[in-house]
């Protein structure tokens, strides 16, 4: 049932709102813009279907805020689906996002927090394989539904990480199409993420927008990133220097921090199992019709096991040491995220993450870090004029590894990341978006080490263009670069897609990217080389998705020729840009609902070929498998529901010269939950249910089998 209280409230401009939506349904027909609705405001968590609200007041007789909040969200909705049928160069339709966007207190960035469901084959938050597709941000910079974008991405929300119990970013991302993972040795030990095949520091990470990582290694430490202060990830594969500058060759990762709003809601979680691992967290949200805070820590603490077989023989890997004992690790972390709107329109929002860790490790000159990890950045929005929206953003990011041996300190390596970006966006009729921007990066580092260098600069200038045309969509994008050590760079990117009907889409796309050194391959005394040029890419991609009744699937096919890479030369006894790589793979993914069974499913089909001359022409690159089977099940029965989890993984090597393999393996998890009452919720899991011995990078142990339970409440 319908209920229009919620435009009593809307006194100025709750009526004409209603009116346009209702005329626009009424001229191109509901079955037309069928699946733009419903949509769930993030203020309220409302439905709304049609532009109206559906449900009362609260239960203290307080008015709803007016669905205007909501609409600069419905207009990208409406937008495409009138261009769909062919109606967007009308005066109406013009006059409609007009409105809408006039209307509206949000800027079109302010959707990255409206995520509900994800896809690709990867996790879905709501029952039912085929829901509404989610608001995502990180493939465009702009707010896009992932059936829109004409990228591969994949999302993972906060009821997908409840859902599959996990305990770590690493355990969420083990599962993912087109990624591979490299880890030395369980919870906390160091991890290398692998997309599409590219190098481990190929891949651009943010958190909140701010870009987080080590400038001296060039990797980001998802090991000591705190799952509990996630509210979803946002994965985009391919190229994506165009928008974002160096490191995205590969893609980016996005991870969004829990937000908050809506009625005072505490939540708290505790848990514990195999090798003494114990986790706890709690948290409050809230917030009104102009504010909204969130506020959460929590800790993660285990035991261990061996993590390193020691030191090998004929050498080469591993720790090159011997130490039996217990590598344990330990995390604290804290999150606070809080936003505002002012009259007039304009959003400001910030956010701080600090995660503390004390990670121990088989190792020759060090065996115990202590770590942190820190983001901190705030927004503002805002709309100078009707078409135009603005967003300028700032933030700084610190990794920090201070390093002992038996407890005596040896070294610290400290990197502090501060980023500012200004970013305009302007409409330009209902199907035409245009975007410029502005980046700013400055890199630091603090080490006992004495670098030559100990800081950098970089400027990126970028623009975009989308637009559709019919059942045809673009995009193009061009960046410059200006860094303060390697000069000028140029990347590009081009995508299009077509809608053969209303459930088929075919994509193409090509993109080029870069790498600039870091600061240990540049400037470490001894080993840096100054004159190394950045690393640079080009991709190609076609696609084709589509969905149905019983769910959704997606295929995707690529090639990336990276030049340049930078690998040690023997000659010079120093890095050099002497290698050169070619990766081909194919993506498959699907997520239906089966006889009330959720099955998601992914495959990864991948050859990441070394061209480098010399007698490692040819060869596979280290640590990536050439393929990968990933398939979830997850069923709801009353008050229990019950999942498993089966990764099939095919033999790498850890070596250039492809002669030291890893076997592949197989990995079956089993998991149950039990409703105890409305807001509680006890849940078990058994991973490697079969005690798989299998090992992701050379000599380190991956865990046995373990069992761990949780308990959860959440209102």
């Amino acid at each position: 049932m319908r209920s229009q209280e919620p435009f009593r409230h809307c006194p100025r401009n709750g009526k004409r709102v209603k009116d346009l939506l209702y005329a626009t349904v009424h001229q191109h027909g509901k079955a037309q813009v069928r699946g733009i609705f419903p949509l769930v405001s993030p203020e309220t968590g409302l439905k709304y279907y049609d532009g109206i609200a559906v449900g009362d007041h609260d239960a203290r007789g307080a008015s709803r805020p007016c669905p205007l909040l909501f609409a600069s969200s419905v207009s990208v909705y409406f937008k495409h689906a009138i261009a769909r049928v062919g109606a967007e160069d009308t005066m109406q339709t013009r006059f409609l996002a007009a409105s809408l966007l006039l209307f509206s207190s949000y800027s079109i960035h302010a959707a990255d927090d409206t995520a509900a469901t994800a896809m690709d084959g990867g996790s879905t938050g709501n029952a039912g394989a085929v829901s509404s597709a989610p608001i995502i941000v990180t493939a465009t910079r702009t707010a896009q539904t992932a059936d829109e974008t004409l990228a591969a991405v994949t999302v993972i929300t906060r009821q997908d990480i409840e859902r599959q119990q996990a305990t770590s970013v690493v355990d969420l991302l083990r599962g993912m199409p087109g990624l591979g993972l490299s880890n030395n040795g369980g919870l906390g030990k160091a991890t290398s993420v692998f997309l599409r095949g590219t190098e481990s520091d190929h891949v651009l990470v943010l958190i909140d927008g701010v870009k987080v990582g080590s400038a001296t290694l060039g990797t980001t430490a998802f090991q000591d990133i705190p799952i509990d202060q996630i509210e979803r990830i946002e994965i985009v594969r391919g190229p994506r220097s165009s928008l974002y500058g160096s490191e995205a060759i590969g893609g980016v990762i996005q991870i969004f921090t829990r937000k908050g709003g809506g009625p005072l809601k505490p939540y708290l979680s505790l848990g514990g199992g195999s090798y003494k691992t114990y986790n706890a967290s709690a948290g409050v949200s809230g917030g009104g019709e102009r504010g909204w805070f969130n506020v959460s820590t929590s800790g993660i603490s285990t035991e261990g096991f061996n993590a390193c077989n020691g030191k090998p023989s004929p050498g080469g890997a591993g720790c090159f040491t011997y130490e039996p004992d217990k590598d344990g690790y330990r995390n604290v972390s804290g999150s606070v995220r809080a936003g505002y709107r002012f009259d007039g329109g304009i959003e400001a929002d910030a956010q701080v993450l600090r995660a503390e860790g004390k990670n121990k490790y088989d190792g020759t000159t060090t065996n115990e870090s202590q770590s942190v990890q820190q983001v901190a950045g705030g927004r503002l929005r805002f709309s100078p004029a009707t078409p135009w929206h603005v967003a300028l953003a700032a933030g700084r990011s610190r990794d920090e590894s201070d390093n002992f041996k038996d407890g005596v300190f040896k070294s610290r390596f400290d990197t502090t990341r501060d980023t500012a970006s200004l970013q305009n966006d302007v409409t330009l009729g209902a199907a035409h978006l245009l975007t410029l921007g502005l980046d700013y990066q400055n890199d630091r580092v603090d080490s006992t080490t004495a670098y030559a260098v100990t800081s950098r600069r970089d400027t990126g200038v970028f623009t975009q263009y989308q637009g559709t045309f019919g059942p045809q969509n673009v995009q193009l994008a061009v960046r410059g670069d200006d860094n303060e050590q390697f000069g000028r760079r140029t990347t590009g990117g081009l995508a299009w897609g077509y809608d053969l009907n209303g459930d088929l889409r075919l994509t193409a796309s090509y993109g080029t990217a870069f790498k600039a050194p870091t600061f240990n391959e540049l400037y470490f005394p001894g080993f840096g080389n100054p004159n190394l040029r950045p690393e640079e890419s080009q991709s190609y991609e076609l696609g084709l998705r589509g969905k149905g009744a019983w769910g959704r699937w997606s295929l995707n096919a690529y090639q990336t020729e990276v030049n340049d890479l930078i690998a040690f030369d023997a000659a010079t006894s120093a890095p050099a840009n002497i290698d050169s790589a070619r990766i081909r793979g194919l993506e498959a993914t699907a997520a239906a609902r089966v006889a009330e069974w959720e099955v998601r499913a992914n495959l990864t089909l991948l050859d990441p070929e070394n061209r480098a001359t010399g007698a490692n022409y040819g060869k596979v690159l280290p640590r990536r498998a050439q393929e990968a089977l990933n398939l979830d099940l997850d069923r709801a029965f009353g008050s229990y529901r019950l999942g498993a989890a089966l990764q099939a993984v095919g033999r790498r090597y850890d070596d250039l010269a492809n002669t030291r393999e890893l076997s592949g393996y197989a990995i079956l998890n089993l998991r149950g939950e039990y409703a105890l009452a409305k807001a509680w919720r006890v849940q078990a899991r058994i991973e490697n249910l079969f005690d798989k011995d299998y090992q992701t990078a050379a000599f380190y142990n991956q865990p046995g089998r373990g069992f761990f339970v949780t308990l959860r409440y959440r209102p």
